[in-house]
């Protein structure tokens, strides 16, 4: 069967720069891991947070990713590595393909953890962050199938099917080519619907993420429902080997699974888009954002209306040696003040101006400054969790 339009396949997917093999498969995992980092940081930096956290956190996550996604294709397709006649180190040859999305977002999961841990920042709001990154590096990714002519669906007659070569089509378990793929020469481009359909996941995320202001980890689950429910159908459609349960293949009842857990999680915190961030805990053991008693003062202070003094504050001073209330000072233009004389001096300045002043002194002293609490927040609600007016 010969469709009179179709997508031809690369009829090699690796070229060769000297030595050096450039492999489509590979290159595609790589160009998508970029745009997903891209992507992240710049999400990142618009929640408050500091510059270079995705790229510090990727260092750690794709690898572990690569790890978990050979796993878990390693392990739920054994047979094509150590059943009878096989090899088994072709498991260590992952530029043939062969990576499981669902074991790279978890090992991948577990290395962004570990990063945000030692970064002290919440690993919820990383992922509602990085979550249409990693929908735009699946999209990109997908088409390392396309060079490796593989994971393609059923048989079809359409200008969209792709062309598959005859040592590409599904064989035996001795390495024949299945007599009903024979003359087949076209099949569907589950790598294309796939790619198509992360796109619009992506799109979906970042617009639902602004809109209903989705945090707490709410954007991440979003992207795991969006995407599961198009890899099911998806799914389907492939002919690759592959494990059953009651009819339906093993990794759609992963999707099953893993949609049910994420809708479960939206409607678990579907109350918590406006709670203020909690600082997570830095890598030495103390708070990411301010000590408690700064953030004490600064509420108190914006609370005040501008150019009023704190009468509480003056009045625990105490009386001064001519018998006035004292009000605070910075402790600097204390010592450099001179004797009281009796006469009228300047008037005293306020608790704000103290605290200003004392937010100033800090800012001198250069020392390192941890994680805003506010970091992976959208702009809206870092403006509720500072305690006082959000951004105009």
């Amino acid at each position: 069967m010969q469709p009179l339009a179709s997508i031809p396949s690369p009829s090699d997917g690796v070229w060769h720069l000297g030595f050096i093999p450039l492999r489509g498969y590979a290159l595609s995992i790589i160009l998508g891991v970029i745009v997903a980092v891209w992507l992240g940081e710049r999400r990142w930096r618009q929640r408050g947070g500091t510059p270079g956290t995705v790229v510090d956190v990727a260092v750690w996550a794709v690898p572990f990713g690569l790890v978990g996604g050979r796993l878990y294709h390693v392990i739920t397709d054994n047979q094509l590595y150590f059943r009878s006649g096989r090899n088994p180190v072709d498991a260590l040859k992952i530029w043939h393909g062969g990576l499981g999305i669902w074991g790279a977002i978890a090992l991948g999961g577990l290395g962004a953890y570990i990063a945000c841990r030692r970064r002290g920042i919440s690993i919820r709001d990383f992922a509602d962050a990085a979550a249409p990154g990693i929908a735009l590096a699946q999209a990109i990714g997908r088409w390392g199938n396309w060079f490796n002519q593989e994971l393609y669906g059923r048989p079809l007659d359409a200008p969209w099917a792709v062309e598959i070569d005859f040592a590409h089509r599904p064989k035996d378990s001795l390495g024949n080519v299945l007599d009903q793929y024979r003359d087949v020469s076209t099949y569907h481009p589950t790598f294309l619907y796939e790619s198509l359909w992360c796109v619009g996941v992506a799109v979906l995320v970042i617009w639902a993420g602004n809109r209903f202001q989705l945090t707490n980890g709410r954007t991440f689950a979003l992207y795991v429902a969006a995407y599961t429910v198009g890899r099911a159908w998806i799914e389907w459609l492939r002919i690759d080997t592959a494990h059953e349960i009651l009819g339906l293949r093993l990794n759609d009842w992963t999707s099953i699974v893993l949609f049910a857990a994420a809708v479960a999680y939206l409607y678990v915190n579907r109350d918590k888009g406006e709670a203020a961030p909690v600082a997570a805990a830095a890598a030495d053991g103390t708070p990411a954002g301010p000590d408690t008693d700064d953030a004490t003062a600064d509420r108190e202070t914006a609370s005040e209306a501008p150019g009023q003094a704190a009468p509480d504050a003056a009045a625990d001073q105490g009386p001064s040696d001519s018998g006035e209330a004292k009000t605070p000072r910075a402790k600097d233009e204390q010592d450099a003040a001179p004797p009281d004389d009796g006469t009228d001096g300047a008037p005293d300045k306020t608790s704000a101006d103290t605290s200003d002043e004392d937010a100033d002194t800090d800012d001198d002293a250069g020392g390192a400054r941890p994680e805003p609490a506010t970091a992976g927040k959208p702009a809206s609600d870092a403006g509720d969790a500072a305690g006082g007016e959000p951004p105009k």
